[in-house]
């Protein structure tokens, strides 16, 4: 493209292979994070691999096309969609809630009973609050969904001052909540140094390392979501005239419509472009930065190793020596 709306163009196929690839890398540690009870990083990795998921299908349905070939399948979509826009900065909140409690314990011991209530109110969080967030957008949902050619279905909200409250902004608070634990967590760490391996010893699937890791984790998603919110809500405001709202009647009036734009008209409006872009690729860019934290970590490649060993036997190979060094020979 060569105006001033001119945004960055590239095969829809670069895409799919890296939401494909997204989906793996957030899945693949999931086995051992469930087994050690982290829930809010197994929230973290479901909400975005389903998210990644979501956005591969989409992509390859609908590469150079906007018929609207699966209407029950978007309604699943988009309704996916506006949860894991809340999704993944409320387990990026979990995180930092059990960061946050953890740097500031008195207790070394935790009780099953604490325990059980932490992953509830994780699950409250982590569940619970996209759930809503799915219901509510309904209230200002304009009709049932947009189909954008190469990029698939996609929510519509009406743009009016009630889009802000049930929709639009939840992303923000989310996320100022999260820095506030993320900042009180530091704070209390450089306070507490000489308890904190006493602490972390009474938590048996958390060490240092993976407590920094973690804490890496939650910084670098809030660090993002709150300027991509802020952004967002600036798009929003300035790209078209906040409309009054004139009730449940008017703003559902024609809401069987679906709307169909082929990829040379949304590519026409810059800020259409690069909100529709930005979007998909987020939750790209969110299963990279798990991987690169705790993709090769020590437990990492110790399962990594035990799986290569599992295939290994039933193929009949032998995999002595270091992982990653050694030389496979023949048993058989």
């Amino acid at each position: 493209m060569n105006s001033d709306s001119e945004v960055l163009t590239y095969p829809n196929w670069v895409f799919t292979m890296f939401a494909f690839f997204g989906f793996l890398l957030s899945i693949i540690p999931l086995p051992w994070h469930l087994e050690a009870w982290n829930t809010g990083t197994c929230l973290f990795m479901i909400w975005t691999g389903l998210a990644c998921l979501n956005q591969f299908i989409n992509s390859i349905i609908w590469t150079g096309n906007v018929i609207n070939w699966a209407p029950v399948w978007c309604d699943i979509s988009t309704r996916f969609m506006i949860g894991s826009a809340v999704a993944i900065p409320a387990a990026s909140l979990c995180i930092n809630r059990r960061l946050y409690y953890i740097a500031t314990a008195n207790a070394v011991t935790i009780t099953k009973s604490e325990r059980r209530r932490a992953v509830l109110v994780d699950l409250g969080i982590g569940i619970g609050i996209p759930v809503l967030e799915m219901v509510l957008q309904y209230i200002d949902q304009g009709h049932r969904f947009n189909i954008f050619e190469d990029i698939g279905c996609y929510p519509f909200t009406y743009n009016t001052w009630v889009a802000y409250v049930v929709d639009v902004t939840w992303p923000l608070a989310i996320g100022c909540v999260s820095a506030v634990y993320c900042i009180l967590s530091i704070r209390s760490f450089n306070k507490r140094r000489a308890q904190f391996k006493e602490l972390l010893s009474a938590n048996n699937n958390l060490n240092s390392n993976r407590y920094f890791r973690l804490m890496c984790l939650a910084a670098t998603e809030v660090l993002c979501t709150i300027p991509l919110s802020c952004w967002s809500i600036y798009l929003n405001v300035t790209s078209e005239p906040i409309q009054p709202w004139k009730g449940w009647d008017d703003t559902h009036s024609d809401f069987s419509r679906v709307g169909q734009y082929p990829s040379v008209i949304w590519h026409l409006n810059q800020g259409t472009a690069i909100s529709l872009e930005t979007s998909r690729w987020f939750v790209v860019f969110c299963s990279l930065v798990f991987f690169a934290y705790f993709g090769f970590a020590d437990e990492a490649r110790k399962n990594y190793r035990a799986a290569i060993d599992s295939v290994a036997k039933r193929v009949g190979l032998s995999t002595g020596g270091s992982f990653g060094s050694s030389l496979w020979s023949s048993t058989g």
